[in-house]
């Protein structure tokens, strides 16, 4: 058989690919803006741009298509949890690995697609219909203490809206983050034929975050983080969602199970080694229980300081500006206890504990710097108070105001809704750990952005989209 191809079947053939390569081309995966590897990139303006382009593609695709890219990511987060969690702690060497890895694998628990809902309302005169719109690029700010699973717990959010984001890590995980956007984006790729859904700068600095925050074609800004990030995130001009700083009281009253209260405490404060920011921080016990409150956490492991080794250990891990360490809001956190281990802060005492130690605790004043500053490491302050009401002055006092969580143990509803009213925080949880409010032995659901500052709370995809009514007058009334 001849191999040359006939002038005039060829001819066909240019003919038919002609008209197919437009269908094609529309077909193929996006290559938008600068080259980048699987969505991390050199500078701020390539990444924001292949986001931009990817973000064109995915607003087109169905919510089922949508829904698929967000099995990816949850699988992912179930499948390869140890590995991105050991990264992440072997780089940041802050908090536990084991709990650096379930952090990861919980992503799986993140709202989806699910979360959107179609509202119609109808009257005499036709019908309404109330969609959800996606913003289009969103600028994503992620803490030190878990950059890789709040860009998990993010992106989830932020694809099922029908969103794209740049990523801005915090140099103390930005390897891990990169290499999680990069096996996210592969396997996505792969399965949904998009590309670049989820980008970041391989190095980030302060200059990129704020070049990012005021990137033209960044829609809305998300920032997890402290009070320094969310107010620069403030300044650029668009609209934010800040999940801010929190200090999060417990209140033990006379009514609690002490034992089981004990047990929720420590679990909730020795997770990670306190750096969730729902963790609780300074807890509150009504006197006449007190002491047989502390004998409680004693016996479910944790370690009591006496008040000079609370002292010592006080003026080890704070810097004063006074010098003193006796005024409010003069204290700051020295940054390499920050997450570190119960017998690592002990050792820095004098003192030895077993390696297995969950948690440190030691009684103090209400107006100790422990119980003033968010300070993200495994010792608990515990301060007696006198009932139940000076429990709930004292607990909105160390709070400061930032709405973001409380806890109570209690078998009095009427305490319980005193506090909950009082202190108006965004999560409440009685009788549980703090993690039972995102859906870990609780009935809530999960994200590692809880934005208080701007008030949206717990986000989910919802949070990342716009209302968009749809409105046919005389029509499609049935009833």
């Amino acid at each position: 058989m001849s191999t040359t191809t006939d002038p005039m079947i060829a001819a066909i053939v240019e003919e038919v690919l002609d008209r197919l390569r437009p269908h094609l081309a529309a077909q193929a995966p996006v290559r938008a803006g600068a080259a980048g590897d699987c969505g991390v990139f050199s500078t701020v303006d390539e990444a924001v741009k292949a986001a931009h382009a990817a973000q064109k593609l995915l607003a087109v695709r169905s919510l089922a298509e949508r829904a698929e890219v967000v099995a990816v990511i949850r699988r992912l987060c179930v499948e390869r949890a140890e590995e991105l969690g050991k990264m992440e702690f072997e780089e940041s060497r802050l908090g536990r690995l084991d709990h650096k890895i379930e952090k990861v694998r919980l992503v799986e628990k993140v709202l989806g697609v699910e979360a959107l809902k179609t509202e119609a309302r109808s009257d005499t005169t036709g019908i309404c219909l109330i969609e959800y719109a996606p913003f289009g690029v969103i600028a994503m700010v992620l803490p030190s203490t878990h950059g890789v699973p709040t860009m998990g717990s993010n992106a989830i959010s932020a694809i099922a809206g029908g969103n794209t984001a740049v990523f801005s890590s915090h140099p103390a995980t930005a390897r891990s983050v990169a290499y999680t956007v990069r096996l996210f984006n592969r396997e996505i790729e792969k399965q949904t034929g998009l590309r670049d859904l989820l980008c970041t700068v391989e190095s980030p600095s302060i200059e990129s975050v704020n070049e990012l925050l005021r990137h033209r074609d960044i829609a809305l800004i998300c920032v997890t983080g402290g009070g320094a990030v969310v107010s620069a995130a403030m300044q650029a001009g668009k609209r934010v969602v800040a999940a801010g700083p929190g200090n999060p009281p417990v209140l033990v009253d006379e009514t609690a199970d002490l034992q089981k209260a004990a047990e929720a405490i420590i679990a909730g404060a020795s997770f990670d080694n306190n750096l969730l920011c729902i963790s609780e921080k300074e807890v509150f016990v009504v006197a006449n229980v007190a002491d047989e409150f502390i004998a409680a956490m004693k016996r479910a492991g944790a370690v009591e300081l006496n008040h000079p080794q609370v002292e010592k250990l006080t003026q080890t891990v704070f810097d004063f500006e006074d010098g003193r360490g006796s005024r409010r809001g003069r204290a700051r956190v020295k940054h390499e206890f920050v997450g570190k281990d119960p017998a690592v802060l002990a050792d820095a005492i004098g003192m030895r504990v077993r390696l297995e130690t969950p948690l440190l605790f030691g009684e103090t004043d209400e107006n100790h710097p422990f119980v003033e500053t968010e300070q993200l490491m495994p010792f608990l302050p515990v301060v007696r108070v006198t009932c139940v009401d000076d429990g709930i002055r004292a607990a909105a006092q160390a709070e400061h105001g930032y709405r973001h969580t409380a806890i109570i143990h209690s078998r009095n509803a009427e305490n319980v809704t005193k506090m909950a009213r009082t202190l108006d925080t965004t999560i409440f949880v009685q009788n549980a750990p703090c993690f039972a409010s995102l859906g870990s032995g609780g009935p809530g659901y999960l994200s590692y952005s809880v934005a208080t500052p701007t008030g949206e709370g717990v986000t989910t995809p919802l949070t990342f989209t716009r209302q968009r009514s749809i409105t046919i007058a005389g029509a499609l009334r049935i009833i």
